[in-house]
């Protein structure tokens, strides 16, 4: 039981050995609280309600706040994200790389649907986007995509497609040789395994995600590390992430 006194800027805890007594501005009532609004956020479905550049884009804004702050730091030259939706996040990504006069992204989906592609073909930031449709999985796809990275390119890849233990694992193990060492291979969503029993999810989920794909994955080699990127900008006490992307920054380290 979680019982917040604005009045008094305090939070109570219910555990095991009884009730605990936190200041509200303290890290560990900040991370009490906004797991509390992420489920709350999960069953609203708060990130169904927004958009980037017209665009819709089904991500928790602080998400994309934070993967600004790692491709700006890394500068890329190409990000490949795997799901495609609507074209939010290639949008966002490519007015990045358009302020930043550098870079491109490359987007994949299994189905490319045809009102979304005719938006994101006639938006002014296409110039700084390709797609290419099929299973990211397949490899052929793969293979199409590393066909759009120059030799010597350095790239970032984010796996936003399905989110399926043995999908993502597939993706990881498909895309990580396209990541540039140093750079960042991002395995989105992993917030399934934390929301099960909430609304639209499944029991499967708790072993049945992208963090346990993670898992798997850093199991099987020693070029990746899990590594949470580092805030380039910090004056308060919070110092982790408020995410749909638990575990998901690997980092390639050769």
């Amino acid at each position: 039981m979680l019982k917040i006194d604005m009045e008094n800027g305090l939070v109570e805890v219910d555990g095991p050995d009884g009730s605990t007594t936190l200041a509200i501005g303290s890290p560990e009532a900040f991370k009490l609280i906004s797991k509390a609004w992420l489920r709350s956020g999960w069953d609203a479905k708060y990130v169904y309600s927004f958009s980037w550049m017209g665009r819709p884009i089904i991500q928790l804004p602080e998400d994309m706040m934070r993967i600004q702050e790692v491709i700006y730091a890394q500068r890329p030259d190409v990000v490949i994200e795997t799901g495609i939706a609507h074209g939010g996040s290639l949008i966002f990504y490519a007015s990045l790389f358009k302020a930043m006069n550098h870079g491109r992204v490359i987007g994949v989906d299994i189905e490319i649907r045809p009102h979304n592609r005719q938006a994101i073909e006639a938006h002014e930031m296409f110039d700084r986007i390709s797609m290419i449709e099929g299973s990211s999985v397949d490899a052929g796809v793969v293979a199409a995509v590393g066909k759009q990275i120059a030799a010597g390119e350095r790239a970032m890849v984010i796996l936003d497609s399905n989110h399926t233990r043995a999908h993502v694992l597939a993706e990881l193990r498909a895309y990580a040789g396209f990541v540039a060492v140093g750079s960042y291979l991002v395995a989105c969503d992993g917030i399934m395994q934390e929301v099960v029993g909430a609304q639209r999810t499944s029991p499967e989920w708790i072993s049945d995600n992208p963090q346990s794909a993670v898992a798997n994955f850093l199991a099987e080699r020693d070029d990746f590390v899990l590594e949470e990127p580092a805030f380039p900008f910090n004056e308060g006490a919070i110092s982790e992430r408020v995410t749909y992307w638990p575990n998901a920054f690997l980092r390639r380290i050769k």
